[in-house]
């Protein structure tokens, strides 16, 4: 296992273009992480496409219906937004214009987008495998989406 910071506040992700390595941030979303981490355990994440890629802006998954409608079968969360700034690399949670509807589903960023920052809950940053987020096939919807493979919250890798 590699050596990181705080291994039960780390996600590894297979993803079918490399590893992606995610730095959760629980003192920016608490109840974020605790879900991710709660549906990484139960290998939720397993086979679930990059559904929405659009270039320059964000790689969207999390979905298990692979379309973008579809969330996991616990309770949405509650907001928990932060003066955190939405820049290259940041992980934070999809949602429907209700700011309390965040379920599964999460995006990574190509780019800064500053119309984003206080108006979704920032919950981690990828530290390692950037290049395998911006070699994700592109679409909206992707014709022929990349996967993750499995994700495991990094304690747990033996």
């Amino acid at each position: 296992m590699a050596d990181y910071k705080d291994p039960e506040n780390t996600l590894v992700l297979e993803t079918s273009k490399g590893t992606v390595v995610i730095e959760m941030r629980p003192d920016l979303a608490p109840g974020h992480v605790e879900r991710m981490k709660e549906l990484a355990r139960e290998n939720f994440y397993d086979g679930i496409v990059f559904h929405r890629v659009i270039d320059g802006f964000m790689a969207q998954c999390g979905c298990p219906k692979g379309n973008g409608t579809g969330g996991s079968d616990k309770p949405d969360l509650k907001a928990e937004f932060s003066e955190e700034k939405h820049v290259r690399g940041t992980v934070s949670a999809a949602r429907t214009a209700n700011p309390d509807s965040a379920n599964s589903q999460f995006f990574i960023c190509f780019d800064e987008a500053p119309w984003l920052n206080r108006q979704y809950s920032v919950w981690g940053k990828v530290i390692e495998g950037m290049d395998a987020i911006d070699a994700l096939e592109r679409g909206e919807p992707v014709r022929n989406p990349d996967k993750i493979v499995t994700m495991r919250v990094a304690a747990d890798l033996a």
